[in-house]
Formats: C-alpha cells, sequence, structure tokens
C-alpha cells in the first residue's frame, strides 16, 4: 500500500491524525500542532498602576475616606491594605478588591469553552489571618451585581487550624487545601488554570510554590465554572465580619508580577 493509501486508511479507521502521520513517516506533532499558552497580560505595577485592571472596588461605601487610596502601585507591587474600621456597601462585610484584565484601553474577555491561566507572586503577612467565616483573596465571577462567585482562593480556619483553599462555590466542592502558616510573611508563587465550561464541561489547576518548592498541585474536571456571559477574575481582600476566631486585623497583601495567559 503506497503512503498516501496508508494515510487514508488509517483516516477511514479513525485513529487519528498522528497515527496517520506516522504512516507516512510524519510526527505526530508536524501533522497536529498541540495547543500552547499564549501570554496575554502583563502589567507592570510601577508603569501602568491599577490601570492593569478592568474596574477597581476601594471602599464602595466611603467608609473610611481618611485612608483613601486602599489599593494602589506600591514600586513593582500592587498593594490592598485592610483596616478593621472598613466596610463594604453590605456592612456584615469587608471589600477591596480589582477586577479583569486591561490590556491599553480594551480588557479581555473569558468566554465560554476558552482556557485560561493568570500567575502571579502573593505576599500574606502574618497579620492576613484564616477566618471561620469567608475571607477570599481571590474570585472568579460572572460580572455585574447580585453574582454567586464561581471560583474562590480562601483563607479559611478548619478546626481551627489555619489553611488555604480553593472551592468549586456553589457546588461546595473543594479542589485543594492546604496550612497557611508556612506561607506568611514570604512571597508565595500562584498557578491558577481555568476551562470555561458549562454543567460538567468545566476544569481547573491550582498550584502554590514556596521557595521552588511545590506546596501543592491540585486539579479538577467535570465541573461548571460557568454561570452567563463571560468570566472575570476579582483580586483582593474580601471578608465577612462574621469571623469568631478573633483573626481579623488590619493588614495588607501584595501581588506582583501578575502574567494573564490563553490556552490557543
Amino acid at each position: 500500500m503506497t503512503p498516501s493509501r496508508r494515510a487514508l486508511f488509517a483516516a477511514a479507521l479513525g485513529t487519528g491524525a498522528g497515527v496517520a502521520a506516522t504512516a507516512v513517516g510524519l510526527s505526530p506533532a508536524a501533522a497536529a500542532p498541540t495547543a500552547d499558552w499564549q501570554l496575554r497580560w502583563s502589567p507592570s505595577a510601577r508603569d501602568v498602576g491599577l490601570r492593569a485592571f478592568e474596574t477597581l472596588e476601594d471602599d464602595r461605601a466611603n467608609s473610611h475616606p481618611a485612608a483613601k487610596p486602599h489599593i494602589f502601585a506600591e514600586g513593582d507591587n500592587f498593594r490592598f491594605t485592610m483596616h478593621t474600621v472598613d466596610r463594604d456597601t453590605s456592612d456584615d462585610r469587608q471589600r477591596h478588591e480589582v477586577t479583569g484584565l486591561r490590556t491599553g484601553n480594551s480588557f479581555l474577555t473569558w468566554q465560554r469553552g476558552q482556557t485560561w491561566r493568570v500567575t502571579y507572586r502573593m505576599f500574606l503577612p502574618s497579620t492576613l489571618k484564616a477566618t471561620t467565616s469567608f475571607t477570599h483573596i481571590m474570585q472568579m465571577k460572572q460580572p455585574g451585581a447580585g453574582s454567586a462567585p464561581i471560583v474562590v482562593q480562601s483563607l479559611r480556619r478548619v478546626d481551627g487550624k489555619q489553611t488555604i483553599e480553593l472551592k468549586i462555590f456553589d457546588d461546595d466542592i473543594l479542589i485543594g487545601r492546604t496550612d497557611l502558616a508556612p506561607l506568611h510573611d514570604k512571597w508565595t508563587d500562584v498557578d491558577f488554570q481555568i476551562k470555561i465550561g458549562d454543567g460538567s464541561s468545566g476544569s481547573v489547576r491550582w498550584i502554590l510554590k514556596s521557595g521552588g518548592t511545590t506546596v501543592i498541585d491540585k486539579s479538577k474536571t467535570g465541573i461548571d465554572t460557568f454561570l452567563a456571559d463571560r468570566v472575570r477574575p476579582k483580586w483582593g481582600i474580601y471578608r465577612s465580619l462574621g469571623d469568631t476566631s478573633g483573626s481579623l486585623q488590619n493588614t495588607y497583601m501584595l501581588l506582583t508580577g501578575m502574567r494573564g495567559y490563553q490556552l490557543v
């Protein structure tokens, strides 16, 4: 059988491009280019400041104007400062957050069927403690008021112990959880990946590294990661005042080296 007929025969059997390519002496990669991460967002806090983000939610209730801004660029870092007196428009909680990935005069939209990845370094001081009620430091949400989070990265007390975790919010699916205390007062590398999908077509992966050592690397497939419209990431400190562990203090968080990639 000639090489061209072997390729047609393989295709007819449904054996795929890789097998057909091997039959005609080509590598599978040459016949079917693989997807790769394309860098789409790499803001410098020093150069663009808060224009790195789509929107800014800094003391929306104007509860502590003397301390504004609570979110600002500090050298190469984005700083989120939270005081115990700060209140959000719902006065049982606090919120200073940024949303979205801005590039120039536009912003990136994360759509159903797409796969996105954000990497960055975060500094969590020991004053930013896990709580018995919610303390979120990253969220994936549908834009607009009133929608619940899709994914949350949170600082949570579990049996009295401080932890950092990632959950699918609506279905309360725990992706991963690890001790928070060893990550306090040092830089931690975050790698978060999300395939945006309805029903069971979504997936996430969450990696934390400290000092070059992988602290946690967890993933989950077959999950719902889409509500409507689009998905938009948020970063900052968003916490409930309902903590019963005495963990709420004046605190802050630093983020730097933020990068956004799309799988193409």
